[in-house]
């Protein structure tokens, strides 16, 4: 068992090591730090946590290291989350509110978050397996050529343009599309294939090749991306901090593309009482990722699905200041998603 005090020697061997990437002694614990004990007392307890396998000597010198372990027990301990700074907060609102659609909302959330936290920032896309229609609009943009566009309850927007092969007026499209609506609207995607493949058998000959056409697109467009996926930013943080892994980064920067493996692994991720997950070095070690930290929360679409956001970076990290930015950043991500 550790000691409260022990505890907190750890703690101040994470954040310093974190701040300079060197050892951390029992000197500098007392010169830096206000325990109020000697320096034998200090290295006393950093003796027990030696044995808790909570830190390691990397070489000779006196100087600790956090472990996994160490990392583990100092993130369940974790109390003091350091608020973003109000700068931060405007940040997160000006950056994000100014997204045109999900697909560029998800872009900006990435790119920012990984600016904040300087790590490899991920978000998963709002899942598809409870998705329903909101919306189909038929755009003319020639006589005989046509967009479809289809948006859902999640805020996702997909677009086809298409070649019907037949000249189609203004009002027969107004009509179509409200007869979409009308046959689409509040329907889940398995449905809404169904319903579509049906739907031109309710026009006379001479139009239902057309609106065949169309149907055709508008089921391109509900299956499409129904696989879950990721958009990522800052994998070039890794590479500026490639002295924290032991040999080469490739295979991990490797991991990282492979989103099947991170959606795996962000799904096997057990969200605590506040709905975050950190996987700390060796608990990722079997997707790749054994010298790597990940942290995760939720965020919620208008849909209201719950899909996952957050970070990989080297298990030196600055985890109180990635929690906050991490929860920061999802919790205005489902304020936007819920109002749009």
């Amino acid at each position: 068992m550790v000691s409260e005090r022990g505890l907190d020697v750890l703690r101040v061997i994470v954040q310093d090591y974190v701040a300079s990437r060197e050892p951390v002694g029992s000197k500098s614990i007392v010169d830096r730090h206000s325990f109020g004990v000697s320096a034998a007392t200090i290295r006393n307890d950093m003796a027990l946590l030696e044995e808790e396998e909570l830190i390691a000597a990397p070489h000779t010198s006196s100087g600790r290291i956090p472990t996994d372990k160490g990392y583990r027990v100092f993130v369940n301990q974790l109390a003091d989350l350091r608020p973003l700074s109000p700068a931060q907060r405007t940040a997160i609102e000006t950056f994000l509110g100014a997204s045109a659609d999900l697909d560029q909302v998800l872009g900006r959330t990435v790119r920012l978050l990984s600016q904040l936290t300087h790590q490899v920032a991920l978000v998963q896309y709002p899942s598809l397996s409870r998705s329903r229609i909101r919306h189909v609009e038929l755009v003319r943009l020639a006589s005989s050529r046509v967009m479809t566009v289809l948006i859902t309850d999640t805020g996702r927007v997909e677009q086809r343009l298409l070649d019907v092969s037949a000249e189609l007026d203004q009002a027969f499209l107004g009509d179509l599309g409200t007869r979409l609506n009308a046959t689409l609207g509040g329907l889940g995607l398995a449905e809404a294939a169904e319903k579509l493949a049906l739907f031109p058998e309710q026009f006379p000959p001479d139009q239902a090749t057309a609106v065949g056409r169309i149907a055709s697109a508008l089921i391109e467009q509900v299956l499409a991306n129904r696989q879950d996926r990721l958009v990522m930013a800052g994998t070039a943080n890794l590479v500026r901090t490639e002295e924290d892994f032991s040999g080469s980064i490739y295979p991990v920067l490797e991991a990282i593309e492979e989103q099947v493996t991170l959606l795996r692994l962000f799904g096997e991720m057990e969200p605590d009482h506040n709905g975050f997950s950190v996987s700390i070095g060796k608990e990722n070690e079997s997707f790749g990722l054994g010298e790597t930290s990940v942290l995760t929360t939720g965020y919620a679409s208008s849909g209201g699905e719950v899909s996952r956001l957050g970070v990989i970076g080297p298990t030196r990290m600055d985890y109180s200041n990635n929690i906050a930015a991490v929860r920061a950043v999802a919790r205005y991500l489902s304020r936007l998603l819920g109002e749009d």
